[in-house]
């Protein structure tokens, strides 16, 4: 199991590679790939069910992950599990962010909430939106590796 200087070490690695890498096809693409892997990394660790590096970084906001770190087991398919491992902590920040995002309509701060931009985004940048979430995953698959676990027990049956 890699410690976590060198999870760093390794997102670092792999998100350069991948930025360097794509950067034939798209420079856009590139650098959404290679930012979404660090972000993925060192942000969004599957770590963040642990006092942790990744939840270190969030600083003031560290707390929001308490909840998270409460419910999830370390090591679990919820946190380390490929695919929802990722979805699950994005749906979680997510939900942060649509409270807040409600919070401050109902304080008159802001506009209605709405998926209209998101869905927008994905219909106008498709290639920049699929480049961000596989990065995403990608930071996730490279942490399993690093943790000498690339199939975790629960998909090896």
């Amino acid at each position: 199991m890699s410690s976590g200087h060198q999870h760093d070490r390794g997102t670092v690695i792999l998100a350069l590679g991948v930025g360097l890498g794509l950067t034939w096809w798209s420079l856009p693409v590139a650098l959404t790939g290679g930012l979404a892997i660090l972000i993925g990394g060192l942000w969004l660790s599957p770590d963040l069910d642990l006092v942790s590096r990744p939840l270190r970084r969030w600083g003031l906001l560290a707390p929001l992950w308490w909840p998270y770190r409460r419910c999830i087991p370390h090591r679990s398919p919820l946190s380390h599990g490929p695919l929802i491992g990722m979805t699950l902590r994005l749906l979680y920040l997510g939900s942060w962010i649509a409270l807040a995002w409600g919070l401050l309509h109902v304080l008159g701060l802001s506009g209605p909430p709405s998926l209209k931009p998101l869905q927008q985004l994905w219909l106008e940048q498709r290639p920049l939106c699929l480049a961000a979430l596989l990065g995403l995953e990608a930071s996730s698959w490279l942490h399993l590796v690093m943790d000498g676990d690339p199939l975790p027990r629960w998909m090896r049956r």
